[in-house]
């Protein structure tokens, strides 16, 4: 059995899509959720599948080892980052070497790094005049959303679009995708990020 940790900041909407659909599966499940925000909405997700959650401070993360001795206490295999806002520290980065994914709602490279995140990033590309967006699966390293791609999803984006209409698009993809890539990376041979 292959354990996943999500660590989550927000509403939790690809958490819950990821715990339902590895509750089916047999050689991968979610062992817990982890985020640093005890207000964050992806805790009652959690809950409501009895999936264990774990909420740490900047301290814990970036100064202890609480973070890393939960995991390990927990047996887990791989983190999967679902809305995670924080970088990674080195301390996980080097115990999880590759093993680490993320997705970001945007074609990396483009509209990437520090800051870029849900609605900013929907609203970059609106305003840049992009043709088309999508999602970006990849391997987390040092640096915001630079790690190597696993997998790109694309989807058009129309002159009427508000930064509502063009994330509902991109929620769809990371809806579908996101569970298929994390059972296939975890569960096949893949090349990984160095």
């Amino acid at each position: 059995m292959v354990n996943l940790a999500i660590f989550a900041s927000g509403s939790g909407t690809n958490a819950e899509n990821i715990i339902r659909y590895f509750s089916h599966k047999s050689l991968i499940r979610v062992t817990c959720v982890c985020t640093n925000r005890p207000d964050a909405l992806v805790i009652e997700k959690a809950k409501k599948y009895e999936v264990p959650v774990f909420v740490f401070s900047r301290e814990d993360l970036y100064t202890t080892t609480r973070v890393l001795d939960y995991l390990k206490d927990k047996k887990i295999d791989w983190i999967v980052l679902a809305g995670f806002l924080w970088l990674v520290p080195g301390s996980l980065l080097s115990h999880f070497r590759n093993r680490i994914v993320n997705i970001h709602p945007a074609l990396l490279p483009k509209y990437g790094g520090k800051g870029m995140y849900g609605e900013h990033v929907h609203r970059a590309v609106i305003a840049n005049g992009e043709k088309e967006s999508g999602i970006s699966i990849h391997f987390v390293n040092p640096e915001y959303d630079r790690g190597n791609l696993i997998f790109q999803a694309r989807c058009p984006v129309f002159p009427s679009d508000s930064p509502e209409s063009l994330a509902a698009r991109v929620h769809e993809l990371e809806y579908r995708y996101y569970p298929e890539v994390i059972e296939m990376i975890v569960l096949g041979p893949l090349p990984r990020d160095t």
